[in-house]
């Protein structure tokens, strides 16, 4: 089969490689889609694996199941399959308790063959548990594969109950920063401002619901969103990129009571200077996010391949897989908003 493997930082080279086996208790699926996603793009062009190469990775994906295990029952050869990355075991006390995002037993997909591939294995570990969900027929591949992206983004929204007439700024107008946007206008939110320093980028972020765009580099983003909120700052802010000086700054764009959230993981080692004090005597929320659990996965998948999620604008560019470095590059410099790759295409 052909795949994109990692050689090393920036490294990644479209080439033949073996088939994998059908796994015992399991399946193989056929990749048919597969999104490029920005943990993808950071753990291929850095030293994400500290010289354990080569590897596939790739966890977006969708496809056509090609073979079956012949113990299993439950799904047939040409069935058509999201597969979530992460198996939650549903028996721990995190699982137990509503929070299978934090399973003490979670597989660790970073660790085993990604989607970037005609073909990929499907564990048993991931088919008896929450990971595998089916592809109703009139959905195409393309969207069902922004089930994955999506999962985070609603998990974190429903967390902090973005809800009826809020305002909610969001940081970073990436792929996740436009799900946000769009996310929080279906949930009702009544002005979306959202802060980025790629002006291309902003002006994109405006079809999904965002009422005012604010370039950081250009106005300082503090004062803009006081001036857009009266004063007071948002109910929520969002910040979806990886910078800690958006995150020390998204702290003095929320209201009194209003609620933080860091969306978006920074270069490890990196500390984020925040003021406590203000914090303290304004009643901040400061929420980490990441992650989603079981019935979140399921639900922001029914919600992205449904009529109610416009996954037509999300999707800019699809490409074969052989093409995975000009999609990288693609959406590094804001071009793409979201990259779709297919295997088994040329």
């Amino acid at each position: 089969m052909k795949a994109a493997i990692m050689y090393g930082p920036n490294d990644i080279r479209v080439e033949e490689t073996e088939k994998p086996a059908c796994p015992k208790g399991g399946l193989l699926l056929k990749v048919k889609a597969i999104g490029l996603c920005g943990s993808d793009i950071r753990n291929l062009t850095t030293d994400s694996r500290k010289g354990d190469y080569p590897h596939i990775y790739g966890h977006e994906v969708v496809g056509e199941v090609a073979e079956v295990s012949p113990e299993i029952t439950t799904y047939a050869v040409g069935d058509r399959l999201y597969v979530y990355p992460v198996e939650h075991c549903l028996k721990c006390e995190a699982c137990r308790s509503g929070h299978s995002e934090n399973c003490e037993n979670a597989g660790d997909y970073a660790n085993r063959q990604g989607g970037f591939a005609d073909y990929l294995p499907v564990p048993p570990e991931q088919l008896n548990a929450d990971a595998v969900y089916p592809i109703p027929d009139g959905v195409d591949y393309n969207s069902a594969s922004l089930g994955e992206p999506l999962s985070s983004v609603y998990a974190c929204q429903e967390n902090v109950n973005v809800t009826l007439g809020d305002t909610v700024v969001i940081i970073g107008a990436g792929p996740i920063g436009c799900f946000h946007a769009q996310l929080a206008k279906i949930r009702g939110a009544k002005k979306i401002i959202m802060i980025e320093i790629n002006d291309k980028r902003l002006e994109t972020a405006k079809q999904f619901g965002v009422d005012h765009i604010v370039n950081s580099t250009k106005e300082d983003p503090i004062e803009a969103v006081k001036r857009l909120t009266g004063g007071k700052g948002a109910e929520k802010v969002i910040s979806a990129n990886p910078s800690t000086a958006a995150q020390s700054q998204a702290v003095f764009m929320a209201k009194k009571g209003g609620i933080i959230v860091f969306f978006g993981g920074v270069p490890k080692g990196a500390l984020t200077e925040i003021d406590s004090n203000y914090i303290h005597y304004n009643s901040l929320w400061i929420y980490g996010h990441y992650g989603a659990n079981s019935m979140q996965v399921q639900k922001s998948y029914e919600l992205a391949i449904s009529d109610a999620f416009p996954t037509e604008k999300f999707i800019t560019h699809v490409l074969p897989l052989s093409e995975i470095n000009k999609g990288i590059e693609l959406t590094r410099t804001g071009e793409a908003i979201k990259v779709v790759l297919l295997p088994n295409e040329e």
